[in-house]
């Protein structure tokens, strides 16, 4: 019947016998004592025991006798169709709306309107509607870490609360081993590694290669294993799901659902939904997992190419701070490096550089720059020659970027730390004396991989106890700020800062610098920043402790 059906208008008069038998839907009339009068066709087949003298509630379900028995107590009977109160019940596996109306003669008309179709409609788009709402919400929460052990979690929590009784994530094997991710009845999310053999539960091994998943009514509830099985769950397996979790290219896992058997098993539509969530819960997976991957992958290839962290060596005192432009950064154009010297006595070489340009790409240049520089150690003794080699490197690459350079062979002799310093482009390094002087470098140079043909000039100096030499890029000498937010730092300021750093450790020199620096720039952008302190050190060197060591530094 047609749920769309409106109950026709009650009878009136002489036409009314004609209209109940006519109207397309079951109706009975009953007196107002609840005896049966008449009953269509349509209600004889409805209700076959409702001849006329039967009792209503003898032949017709309770909620209409119910009804019938509340209308008969409203006085005034009401008149209007619209005033009767409609009900709603099943009869067998159908369900009805039953509409009242009055006879002149005080008899109750009860037209039955069919609503089966409508209901189930209304039911069927409700609950697409919470799954619609259900699978929004579960993407939302998947996606919201990038973490895989966490994505694993969620999924597990999910599944076990909104799909099955419990929930199990299997990951893709490492070797013998599979890892497992359990949440039971209790919602307490555990994981496990396990050795045993996916084969065990029919359907898992096919899952974890991304091959369809099998009907969950293939699956007998006892062949479940007991490692695939929460601790918390307590009562028998009645049903199991087993699908797989596809992700960006290769399988994700496989996703195990278990209902106990008081609950009833998996339904096709049921089985279907499952399979939508763990396409959404193995895309999450798979990118965490990628992203895992490309994180690890990064930090290994960044170690490398960030500054290292300096000390001092052979009685001499280095120290070095590196600043990147973006706070999103940890890498840049510059780059410092100390090579030590193999022996007490021999010159340890520092080179403190600038890549035109900054972020990654300027960073994988500086990490060829001081690859090829550490090749070409042996040579440190020829500066220019060293810089003549790399700048043939530079320029026979397909880098269209260039360098400026300040290096120095460093060495501590009789109490003195002897430095030969050569510039190639680069800001010539400070000296700051022991009682506040601060000199420059007299070194120049062409910059490094510009030019076919470079030049520098190497100059040669000592520093006594407590002196220091700063090398540093131009981010500190061009950082703007101050007052009015563009004003360069500029060598004046840089020289007076340096001034007050007389007698400090390398250590203190650097961070001394470096704070000034920033505090001028404040909240504005800048350029890298980079400085390296060599400092010769207070203390005395005890030759040989012991007659046969070549000795230590003590203060």
């Amino acid at each position: 019947m047609d749920t769309s059906q409106q109950p026709p208008v009650g009878p009136r008069g002489a036409t009314t016998a004609a209209a109940w038998g006519l109207a397309p839907c079951p109706v009975v009339v009953a007196d107002p004592c609840g005896g049966v009068v008449e009953a269509n066709a349509a209600a004889a087949a409805l209700f076959p025991d409702a001849i006329t003298g039967a009792r209503l509630e003898d032949v017709v379900p309770e909620w209409i006798a119910a009804a019938h028995t509340r209308l008969r107590g409203l006085v005034p009977a009401p008149r209007d169709p619209g005033e009767g109160a409609i009900v709603h019940g099943a009869v067998g596996d159908r369900t009805f709306e039953a509409h009242p109306t009055r006879t002149d003669g005080g008899h109750v008309v009860w037209w039955l309107v069919d609503d089966t179709d409508r209901r189930v409609a209304e039911d069927a788009l409700r609950a697409e509607r919470e799954r619609a709402a259900f699978l929004a919400g579960a993407s939302s929460a998947l996606l919201s870490s990038l973490n895989v052990e966490r994505c694993m979690e969620v999924t597990a929590e999910l599944a076990a609360e909104h799909l099955a009784d419990a929930a199990v994530i299997v990951a893709p094997p490492r070797g013998r081993k599979v890892p497992l991710t359990f949440c039971g009845p209790d919602g307490a999310v555990v994981h496990r590694t396990v050795t045993d053999d996916v084969r065990q539960l029919p359907g898992l091994s096919e899952a974890l290669r991304g091959f369809p998943p099998v009907p969950s009514r293939w699956i007998d509830p006892a062949l479940v294993p007991g490692w695939a099985v929460p601790e918390g769950f307590t009562e028998p397996v009645g049903s199991a799901v087993v699908t797989p979790l596809p992700g960006h290219g290769v399988p994700a896992g496989a996703l195990i659902l278990l209902r106990s058997s008081r609950r009833a098993a998996f339904t096709e539509s049921e089985e279907i939904f499952a399979r939508l969530f763990a396409s959404r819960a193995g895309a999450a997976m798979s990118a965490a997992r990628m992203y895992a991957e490309q994180a690890a992958i990064t930090a290994t290839l960044m170690r490398e190419l960030l500054p290292p962290r300096l000390h001092a060596v052979h009685g001499v005192e280095f120290a070095g701070r590196y600043r990147p432009a973006g706070l999103a950064e940890r890498v840049g154009g510059d780059f410092y490096d100390v090579h030590p010297a193999a022996e007490e006595g021999e010159e340890s070489l520092v080179v403190l550089g600038d890549v035109c340009g900054k972020g990654l790409e300027a960073a994988v240049l500086t990490g060829k720059i001081r690859n090829t520089v550490q090749a070409l150690l042996p040579l440190a003794d020829d500066h220019q020659r060293l810089l003549g080699l790399l700048n043939g490197a530079l320029m026979n690459s397909h880098h269209t970027r260039f360098a400026t350079l300040a290096m120095a062979s460093v060495v501590r002799r009789a109490g003195l730390v002897r430095l030969r310093v050569t510039s190639a482009g680069h800001p010539a390094p400070l000296i700051v004396r022991a009682d506040g002087a601060v000199e420059q470098t007299a070194t120049r140079g062409t910059l490094i991989g510009a030019f076919w043909d470079v030049s520098s000039t190497t100059v040669s100096i000592d520093l006594a106890p407590g002196e220091t030499c700063l090398f540093f890029t131009d981010g500190i000498t061009e950082a703007r700020g101050g007052p009015l937010g563009d004003e360069l730092f500029g060598t004046g300021r840089l020289e007076t800062a340096l001034a007050e750093c007389a007698g400090m450790l390398a250590e203190a020199v650097v961070e001394h610098i470096q704070m000034l620096a920033a505090q001028w720039v404040g909240r504005g952008g800048h350029d890298d920043m980079a400085t390296v302190a060599i400092t010769a050190p207070h203390h005395a060197h005890l030759s040989a402790v012991n007659g046969r060591t070549r000795g230590r530094y003590t203060g």
